[in-house]
């Protein structure tokens, strides 16, 4: 593990550690200023103060007394000061004492080296949802492709609007 690897994996853990001890300034503290936050559900908190209101809100209110747990699952340099993580987490609520699957999501973090350090300036949140593709000769695939001429012959759907 190089020096930078180290100073990425101490503040991801003090991200979880934050969220553990609910600790919204603590957490905002592991980001830039002018950071962007895309929330599991979407929502999109633009710098570090939105973010850190929505945090306060949640762990005083429905994610109060929650652990955040997690591992980091890749980091890549862009080039020396700004690096791609991949990581896993899940929210464990007080009355669980093991992570739940339907609960695991996947973290997209860019990291950028700043004067004091290591932080992260986005983080994307999505929920793990792995899905199987279908084949191009499934039924659901022959399906879409029937939907598809249909709709081009009939000028319906997108076709319709390109008009």
């Amino acid at each position: 593990m190089t020096t930078d690897d180290y100073a990425i994996t101490v503040l991801f853990n003090r991200l979880m550690q934050a969220w553990t001890d609910n600790d919204a300034v603590a957490y905002g503290a592991c980001f830039t200023d002018d950071c962007d936050y895309v929330s599991y559900d979407g929502t999109r908190a633009i710098g570090r103060m939105p973010m850190v209101h929505a945090h306060d809100q949640l762990f005083r209110g429905v994610l109060a007394g929650s652990a955040l747990v997690g591992d980091i699952e890749s980091i890549r340099y862009i080039n020396p000061d700004v690096a791609v993580i991949h990581g896993t987490a899940s929210v464990l609520m007080p009355w669980r004492s093991t992570r739940p699957k339907r609960r695991l999501s996947r973290q997209t973090l860019v990291a950028v080296r700043t004067d004091d350090g290591w932080r992260f300036t986005a983080l994307h949140n999505g929920r793990v949802r792995p899905i199987s593709i279908p084949a191009p000769d499934s039924l659901p695939s022959r399906m879409a492709h029937v939907m598809g001429r249909l709709a081009n012959r009939t000028a319906i759907g997108r076709r319709a609007v390109a008009s």
